[in-house]
């Protein structure tokens, strides 16, 4: 790697904070309360690739906000054939959102990266999730105060793979691409969006659905530790 690197830009869903673990506690408490019939194991596992690619629409414009919010988990409904009407869902989404960041689950050595890094570079986080959430996952999750600045799509009016939000990352984190890098695990939005931007990329894929890419990538977050 460059040996020039000052600054490293984490994503953070799926990079490190758990978002799998601690989605599946929030929708178990709401199921619990409110839909004791709902399998939070069925849900989850059929909700996890329809969340995916409402995900990847979103990231291109192809649907808003709102209709991310609402279209997963109407879509996960309608795959379980379970009846809901559209207020149960809008008031579900409300306190989807409301309940995820209450838990702070991260990868395992997440925490031990962060401080080994953290006396050697400069941090900061590049996410596309909303601003609401972002900063209390952080917060409640023990690691804000690993990270100089956090850059969320809604500040930087465009979202992870567009360069603009890695240009208004740099910017704000007061230095150049050149001696930054870039960790993810989305090997779209986070890597080949780095990449384009002409910063370098490191990918964490965590299930090895990516072996052979050609990039640098690692499988737990500790192996950072070989490549910077």
């Amino acid at each position: 790697m460059n040996t020039s690197i000052t600054d490293i830009f984490f994503d953070l869903d799926h990079t490190l904070w758990d978002f799998d673990a601690n989605s599946a506690l929030a929708f178990d408490k709401i199921f619990r309360a409110e839909h004791p019939t709902v399998s939070t194991e069925l849900f989850v596992n059929t909700y996890a690739p329809i969340n995916q690619a409402c995900w990847k629409l979103y990231q291109v414009d192809a649907i808003t906000h709102d209709e991310l919010r609402y279209n997963r988990l109407k879509h996960t409904f309608d795959a379980l054939n379970y009846s809901i009407s559209d207020e149960a869902i809008y008031k579900m989404a409300h306190d989807y959102i409301a309940f995820l960041p209450d838990n702070n689950q991260l990868f395992e050595g997440a925490k031990e990266i962060l401080d080994y890094l953290y006396p050697k570079y400069r941090m900061h986080i590049i996410t596309n999730g909303f601003a609401e959430v972002q900063d209390r996952k952080l917060h409640n999750s023990g690691i804000s105060h690993y990270f100089k600045t956090v850059t969320n799509s809604e500040m930087a009016g465009v979202k992870k793979p567009n360069s603009g939000i890695f240009e208004f990352a740099v910017s704000l984190a007061q230095t150049t691409k050149e001696q930054a890098i870039m960790i993810g695990d989305c090997i779209d939005a986070d890597v080949r969006g780095a990449l384009e931007f002409g910063m370098l990329a490191i990918l964490f894929d965590k299930k090895k659905i990516h072996d052979g890419c050609g990039l640098p990538t690692v499988h737990h977050l500790l192996e950072i530790k070989n490549l910077l």
